[in-house]
């Protein structure tokens, strides 16, 4: 049974689920206040793109690693059932740190175990291993692997899930404000626009129904040429998690901090300073990389740091994904499906 399906928000959820429902058959319209499809207004635009459901765990629960761990098996298919192809990769990460930070970097590994019993926490690399795993890092860094972590690329993920949902039949309302979601109703401006159902994915647009607040954070991408970076760095660092991410074309993300704060305004410089201060200490070869991008943004966040996923009939709200976006959105996006089907099979 086709039914007609009203997404409110064109975010990573708002795109995912688009694409997913599309291909399902189902009558999809999106409305997004953003002017068009490549317009970087959504938070996801503007992320690393790290996919850590381990490394999280520090300001996280059970729940989201194992969200997390569901949306690495669920990126792993979709992803390359896309015409355009995506950059992806799911070999692990690094928690790196200096000698004087050792026994913080132990505490957060005992913290991870703690909240994951199922993982094995790993032994502290040698030089001689960390050397082969990553050749430019500082070579009195020490390291542990994460091997339950990936990344992809965000901006060809954001314009690819838009391709494919538009491919199987989706529409797009862009530059179009919504007031309201109720049951079954996406309410504009001038008009209601009636629906089998709706799904709520606005972030912080949907402030009127969840207590959201917005959290900054800052990113940067850096053209490094001649560096090699095979997978994600997470540092520990007295402010920030700092980490570095490699990109296609020579170019590392290095990010991110975490303010509380609703300022949309560029980075400031003391993040400027501290951010790449810690990505030149892990590699000293960034010395003469350019900087060529510095973004900040805001995630929705609730009051707990955790997601939402709020359903009724003809309503679906997904929010608060705060720092997980990229992280979580498969797993949330296939548990709002799998409840629409069994609500339009009874």
């Amino acid at each position: 049974m086709s039914l007609r399906v009203g997404i409110v928000g064109a975010g990573v959820l708002g795109r995912l689920l688009a694409s997913r429902l599309a291909r399902n058959g189902q009558q999809v319209e999106v409305f997004d206040a953003a002017p068009h499809a490549d317009a970087p207004l959504a938070t996801g635009w503007v992320a690393a793109g790290m996919l850590s459901p381990l490394a999280e765990l520090e300001c996280g629960n059970h729940e989201v690693y194992t969200l997390g761990m569901r949306s690495l098996a669920l990126w792993s298919r979709w992803l390359p059932a896309l015409a355009q192809t995506v950059p992806f990769a799911a070999e692990g990460s690094l928690l790196l740190a200096f000698p004087q930070d050792r026994g913080s970097a132990e505490r957060i590994l005992q913290q991870l175990k703690h909240k994951a019993p199922d993982w094995q926490t790993p032994p502290t690399l040698s030089k001689t291993e960390l050397h082969a795993l990553e050749p430019a890092l500082a070579p009195q860094l020490m390291g542990w692997p994460l091997s339950t972590e990936g990344y992809l690329h965000p901006t060809l993920a954001m314009q690819a899930l838009w391709a494919d949902a538009q491919q199987h039949g989706a529409r797009a309302h862009w530059g179009c404000t919504v007031h309201a979601t109720k049951p079954g109703q996406v309410q504009l401006e001038h008009e209601t626009r009636p629906f089998d159902w709706v799904f709520d994915t606005r972030g912080l647009g949907a402030r009127t129904d969840l207590p959201l607040r917005g959290v900054r954070g800052e990113i940067f991408t850096l053209h490094a040429p001649g560096v090699v970076l095979t997978r994600p760095l997470r540092l520990l660092h007295p402010r920030y998690r700092v980490y570095l991410v490699p990109r296609a074309g020579e170019h590392i993300m290095v990010g991110a901090s975490e303010l509380e704060s609703e300022d949309r305004s560029p980075p400031s410089l003391r993040s400027t300073v501290e951010l790449l201060s810690a990505a030149h200490s892990v590699i000293p070869a960034l010395a003469e990389a350019r900087v060529i991008a510095a973004h900040s943004h805001l995630r929705p966040a609730l009051p707990d740091n955790l997601p939402v996923l709020q359903q009724q009939a003809g309503l679906t709200h997904i929010n608060g994904l705060f720092r997980h976006g990229w992280l979580l959105a498969p797993a949330l996006v296939e548990q709002a499906i799998t409840h629409l089907a069994q609500e339009h099979a009874a």
